[in-house]
């Protein structure tokens, strides 16, 4: 655009009424058309984003400022993150609470000197993600981290206290059994939590029993066992495996009877399938599942995109905030900050 400028006598200073106005340098971008762009970036390959701006505002901007403002407002996002490491008293009655971990692609560069391009390393890192909320509600609190399981369960609990748990809250979780998640519902939670296995991944070890055990009648056997744990008959579900387990010397791999046993048995604190039916409460962690794709994957796992772990965690913060309907604040708040 064209710009009126005026200067202040000879040689005085340059005066740009527009850019003080619109509260924007020159060559600069104004914190509307930084929401803009940063909201495009958020969904879609940076790359797309230039054409997406231009076809909706007529504005011309390049994927590589995209890249930079979007980052940007991650990192601030990402550092203005609270992590709550302590329960507030009262809380809400009950919440559902689920963890699951998603690998994304990360790139990770060597520190040693010479062609970049060579010294590059990719490798799947796994982000950790988590949701809260009230049993009756479809509004959920979600967190995620890169970081360690620590810091993973550290942010399970601030995403607790975000959904309105407190230590009187009785907390449902919900998980694939994997020994971090367990482990951190524990530790975070204690005796309020209780944890329940997925009752999906507990059909899919029965499923492989299956053949096995009833070769010629699988399907049938396989509606059985399912109807036994929902009423926590557990221990029936195991007799009927007992006398088709596999030799020790067979190899898992070689041996799904004995792994799903053993499986039922490492986790028979962890199968009160009963008593949540009986609350109105899951079984199932399907929705965590679903919350990876649409908050993680649909925009850190796209084709072709390799990131530095750095960067992935910011748009892990961008991810996040949108999921918890808290864009238009952060925006409402950095607006009334720069006025």
């Amino acid at each position: 655009m064209h710009e009126q400028v005026y200067r202040q006598g000879r040689g005085g200073e340059q005066v740009r009424p527009f850019a003080r106005a619109a509260r924007v340098s020159c060559r600069g971008y104004s914190l509307g058309l930084q929401r803009v762009v940063t909201d495009f970036g958020a969904d879609v390959s940076f790359g797309r984003v230039p054409e997406k701006v231009r076809e909706h505002y007529g504005i011309e901007v390049c994927a590589s400022t995209v890249r930079a403002i979007t980052e940007g407002h991650g990192a601030v996002l990402e550092s203005a993150c609270e992590v709550s490491v302590r329960l507030p008293l009262g809380g809400v009655t009950r919440l559902v609470t689920e963890m699951d971990g998603s690998m994304i692609p990360t790139v990770h560069m060597a520190a040693d000197k010479g062609d970049k391009r060579r010294q590059r390393k990719v490798k799947w890192t796994e982000a950790r993600l988590c949701l809260a909320g009230l049993p009756e509600s479809v509004s959920r609190k979600y967190a995620a981290t890169l970081g360690s399981v620590e810091e993973a369960g550290r942010q399970w609990k601030s995403c607790v206290v975000q959904a309105g748990g407190g230590r009187a809250t009785h907390l449902h979780c919900v998980g694939d059994a994997a020994s971090w998640i367990v482990s951190q519902a524990e530790r975070q939670f204690g005796a309020q939590a209780s944890y329940l296995v997925d009752f999906y991944h507990v059909s899919e070890y029965l499923a492989k029993a299956a053949v096995v055990v009833a070769p010629q009648s699988a399907q049938a056997w396989l509606q059985t066992q399912p109807e036994r744990l929902k009423k926590n008959h557990a221990e029936e579900v195991l007799a009927a495996l007992t006398p088709h387990c596999e030799a020790v010397a067979m190899p898992d791999t070689e041996a799904p009877v004995r792994v799903c046993q053993r499986y039922l048995r490492n986790h028979l604190s962890h199968l009160d399938y009963a008593g949540a039916l009986a609350a109105g409460l899951p079984i199932g962690s399907g929705e965590i599942e679903s919350s990876h794709r649409t908050v993680i994957q649909s925009r850190l796992k796209i084709s072709g995109a390799w990131w530095l772990v750095e960067n992935a965690g910011k748009m892990l913060a961008l991810r996040v905030t949108r999921a918890n309907q808290e864009w238009k604040s952060y925006w409402t708040q950095l607006r009334q900050t720069n006025a």
